[in-house]
Formats: C-alpha cells, structure tokens, sequence
C-alpha cells in the first residue's frame, strides 16, 4: 500500500475522468470503483469513488459535487523521455482543454498538467549557468516543450 495517494475531488464525472487517464497513461488501470449506498449522499447506485492507477501511482477520484474544483496551485508533472512522447501526452490532454505556457496545460476536466522532457531538467541544473539560463529563457517562449529547440538553446546555437 502506498502511504500516500493522490485523492480528487470531481463533480460528478469521476468514473469518465479515470477512464481518460487510464486510457492516456501505459501501465494504468481502474482497480476499484465503489458507489453510493442507502445513506447516501450521492443517489443510490451512482459512483462515488474510483480508484485507479497511473503508472503505478494510486489515484481515488470522488464524485463529491461542485463545492470544489480543481486549480493550477496543484499540478501533475509528467517527466518524458522524448519529443514523441511529449507530443502523444500533449496531443491527448489538451483535447478539450487548453494549452497554458512552458509545458503546463489544463485537461477537459480541470486538472492541470506539466509536460516536461527529463533532459530539461539535466540542462537547468548543469554546472554551466550561462547555458541553463538559456535554456530556462527558451522554455519561457515555449507553449508546449520542443527538445530540439532547448538543445539549440544549450548549445547556444
């Protein structure tokens, strides 16, 4: 059991939300789905939790209402191997969301996402400041992240 799991609190679309995810990331899965009894407060029989996994990471969303919604204060950073895959996550979780800047968007649901290459962060933390800054200044003109264009950037081409 992990002692920590990511808990979201969704209006009434949670069992629709996880199975975007799920679909989106490899080695996910819904593991449970649990619905509303007698006390409710949810209608009898309607989903109130999912849980699942995304890449191994426990998720529960609830059905709990529109008392809350979901903010850019708390985001999911994606670390990705390549172009190709930042291109697929990106492709998917925008569609009907939107995009936001430096590798951040917002999914149909609300739920922010950073979309980041692994090799952005080796770049920024190098010992060299001077190619970091650059890196970092490329990453702010970015929309979506562009390997290529931070590797330019680095090199100082």
């Amino acid at each position: 059991m992990q002692k920590i799991d990511t808990f979201l609190w969704f209006n009434d679309n949670a069992e629709e939300a996880a199975k975007f995810y799920v679909s989106i990331f490899k080695n996910s899965k819904i593991t449970h789905i649990e619905r509303y009894g007698d006390a409710g407060p949810g209608p009898k029989g309607s989903v109130m939790i999912v849980n699942f996994k995304l890449e191994g990471q426990n998720f529960i969303a609830l059905n709990g209402g529109p008392q809350y919604s979901f903010t850019p204060a708390i985001s999911f950073l994606v670390n990705c191997d390549d172009q190709k895959e930042i291109d697929r996550l990106w492709k998917k979780l925008t569609t009907g969301g939107k995009e936001i800047q430096c590798g951040w968007l917002q999914d149909k649901y609300g739920v922010s996402w950073q979309i980041v290459p692994k090799i952005f962060f080796k770049m920024i933390k190098g010992k060299d400041r001077k190619k970091s800054q650059r890196v970092f200044a490329a990453m702010m003109q970015m929309v979506k992240f562009d390997i290529a264009a931070l590797k330019r950037a680095y090199n100082g081409n």
